[in-house]
């Protein structure tokens, strides 16, 4: 199937696409202050530059995207149908770079919350921003390494983050 756009039209298209201050990642933000956390963004002293930082619970917060973050079983998580390779090969990197980020955070005593893009999609039990705060909220005060929140299940993850990396 070749690409309905001009390459100058998707280039342009792409290059659109926001890194940080996503609609997901501010919905986040929103949460976490209403809730009364106080934090940092962006902190490119970290691995993988977390979107969110709490440095009193010794947190950070990645909002990703399920698309560029390759999230299981997601339905967003698709690879494009044109230049199949260079995506396959593109997203694989993205996804050791940030189980790499993670062993690193970990590591370095860092408490990790990776919630995903769709886990605010209407249909999301997560969608609900009080239930998010709680979720979340419980994390941040009893922390494990690593919680995902997502569509599909809330987990304490074993797979994205090697906890033998200590």
């Amino acid at each position: 199937m070749t690409d309905s756009l001009a390459p100058e039209r998707r280039s342009w298209n792409m290059s659109r696409i926001r890194g940080k201050d996503t609609k997901p990642e501010i919905a986040v933000r929103k949460a976490l202050h209403a809730a009364g956390y106080r934090f940092r963004l962006h902190v490119k002293e970290l691995p993988g530059k977390p979107d969110i930082v709490l440095p009193k619970w010794k947190t950070v917060v990645f909002v990703h995207g399920c698309f560029w973050h390759s999230h299981d079983g997601c339905k967003d998580a698709t690879i494009p149908k044109t230049k199949t390779e260079w995506w396959v090969e593109k997203l694989a990197k993205n996804k050791i770079r940030d189980t790499l980020n993670c062993e690193a955070l970990v590591r370095a005593g860092w408490h990790i919350l990776i919630v995903w893009e769709c886990s605010f999609k209407q249909s999301s039990e997560f969608s609900d921003i009080e239930r998010f705060k709680e979720i979340a909220s419980g994390f941040i005060v009893n922390g494990s390494d690593v919680f995902e929140i997502s569509y599909h299940n809330m987990t304490s993850s074993n797979v994205l983050c090697n906890k033998k990396a200590r």
